[in-house]
């Protein structure tokens, strides 16, 4: 059904919302306003479907009228904000695991190169660790099922390895040349959100959020107990790339960082009246240095984080101006299976202002926003921020701000358009940094046992000219152009690239970030600020 159709007969697919009993069900467990449960009265049914079920029992041709649906009801929702969405039943599950913060499966990474599928880490503490799989083994069968050879997705052999805690999953494992049968009881596998949290220099903690799921609270106070003990005295969060989640935790957070009884963010909406979330308890951090990282990337939850910081002059926001979404979603569960996120609210920063970006020009405008930045020079020059609410606000010590736009740091750091060359590309688009940082470790395990920890290994180890060698040679293979003729400034970042994805097979997430910290540009400017303060 095309957008223009579905435009002509807007009236009517607006019944489908009611008809079919869109607005049913339950407020979602650790929903963006922190709720109570949420009843509302189903309707009689509406003419759309009737419609539909005409459509169903007497159309010339058999038709899948729940893909029929679907597109009414997207249909609808393009109308309405890009925030408030149709999630099919088929994804709802992934979409939960991941705010969640866990799903039940096997417990571990993988990718597939060459039609075979590779495991590249195990997670410790999990079944397949128990069942004794090893980074390098290739899953040749779940089941019965035949996984290598035979046009095999991510998709497929995640479906096929995950189902419910405590049953079996039989895997045929090729290592060493010699085939072996693994029986691995699947259990409850975390979804971590913070993906480091180390010393990133004498007395500075360094925490980076990727999200913000059901767990993020609880692992960032596990983390700051940790870096408190280790004598943190400041601190760096970093939240690029952020696209945010839960606002509950969020607030959270943000409430370990800032006195009693302060406004961290309010929310408003048409039904919707205004409320306000504050500062509750003694925080573990209301004193010492602080700074917050941002890019285009750091979305809703992050912008809240940011946005309060920066509100308060609790702490330094550095980097690129954030995404700019200050839009509160409910979920509400669908009989169909599905579930609809709904914008019901806009959330507003203690300063007053909105950080909701613009989204009248249509939802393609609004896609395109990031790259427009990009083209526009943003990216690269501060002065080419494009302020859209130009009512100014003030800081909690006079500071001008804006809203109308996501969060404009407090030091630019910019965007360094010379480390994405043709060559370096080329490189990322084919993936040949990680599938070679896994091919090398699995080759040289026993080179690598000398290093006990993520922070031995960054201070120790060095891309070698040798491994680079093996590298230019691999990269040629992948058919990446220039390998020969690499510029000296491509060079440092080639090997910094492998460091960092060699660090992260060793050691996941935190040994990536601490090895791709060193050299940092945006790291670097947060550690000379924080040394600066008291």
């Amino acid at each position: 059904m095309s957008n223009r159709k579905l435009n002509v007969f807007l009236p009517l697919l607006m019944a489908v919302v009611l008809a079919l009993g869109m607005f049913l069900g339950h407020k979602m467990p650790g929903s963006n306003t922190g709720g109570t449960t949420v009843f509302f009265t189903k309707p009689d049914k509406g003419p759309v479907q009737e419609v539909l079920d005409l459509i169903k029992q007497k159309y010339v041709d058999t038709l899948n009228t729940e893909t029929l649906q679907q597109e009414a009801i997207e249909g609808i929702l393009a109308h309405l904000d890009p925030h408030s969405v149709y999630i099919p039943p088929s994804q709802l599950q992934a979409v939960n695991e991941d705010l969640e913060g866990n799903f039940e499966g096997i417990g571990v990474e993988f990718n597939i190169t060459s039609d075979t599928v590779n495991v590249v880490s195990v997670i410790s503490g999990g079944p397949s660790e128990a069942a004794g799989l090893q980074t390098g083994d290739k899953i040749l069968k779940v089941n019965d099922s035949l996984v290598a050879g035979n046009g095999i997705t991510s998709d497929k052999i995640r479906k096929l390895l995950r189902g419910p805690a405590g049953s079996i999953v039989a895997t045929t494992l090729l290592r060493n040349n010699k085939q072996i049968v693994a029986q691995i009881k699947r259990g409850l596998i975390p979804l971590y959100s913070i993906d480091a949290s180390y010393m990133i220099a004498p007395g500075v903690g360094y925490i980076k959020i990727s999200k913000f799921s059901a767990k993020t609270y609880d692992e960032f106070l596990e983390a700051m107990r940790k870096l408190t003990k280790a004598g943190m005295k400041k601190l760096m969060i970093d939240v690029r790339q952020n696209p945010g989640g839960f606002m509950d935790a969020a607030t959270r957070i943000a409430d370990e960082l800032l006195g009693d009884g302060k406004l961290i963010v309010y929310t408003k909406g048409k039904d919707f009246p205004r409320t306000d979330f504050k500062t509750k308890r003694p925080g573990m951090f209301e004193k010492g240095a602080l700074t917050i990282l941002t890019d285009e990337g750091s979305a809703s939850a992050s912008e809240i984080l940011a946005g309060a910081i920066q509100d308060w002059d609790r702490g330094t926001i550095i980097g690129r101006r954030t995404f700019g979404k200050g839009l509160v979603q409910e979920q509400y569960d669908l009989d169909n299976g599905g579930a609809l996120r709904l914008t019901v609210a806009r959330y507003y920063i203690p300063s007053g202002r909105s950080i909701q970006k613009p989204y009248t020009d249509g939802r393609d405008a609004y896609d395109e926003d990031i790259s427009n930045r990009f083209t526009h020079g943003e990216f690269v020059n501060k002065d080419s921020i494009h302020i859209t609410d130009t009512v100014p606000y003030q800081t909690a010590s006079g500071r001008r701000v804006y809203g109308g736009g996501g969060i404009t740091p407090d030091i630019f750091i910019p965007f360094d358009t010379t480390r994405f060359s043709t060559t370096l590309m080329a490189i990322y688009t084919r993936n040949s940094f990680s599938n070679f940082a896994y091919h090398y470790y699995t080759a040289h395990k026993d080179e690598f046992a000398q290093y006990k920890d993520a922070e031995d290994f960054t201070h120790k180890f060095q891309t070698t000219p040798a491994i680079y060698d093996q590298f230019r040679e691999y990269a040629k293979k992948d058919s990446v152009p220039g390998m020969d003729r690499v510029s000296a400034k491509d060079e440092v970042e080639i090997k910094s690239r492998i460091k960092a994805l060699l660090a992260r097979q060793l050691y996941r997430s935190q040994g990536f970030y601490e090895a791709i910290n060193a050299t940092d540009p945006v790291v670097k400017k947060a550690l000379e600020v924080l040394e600066k303060e008291n």
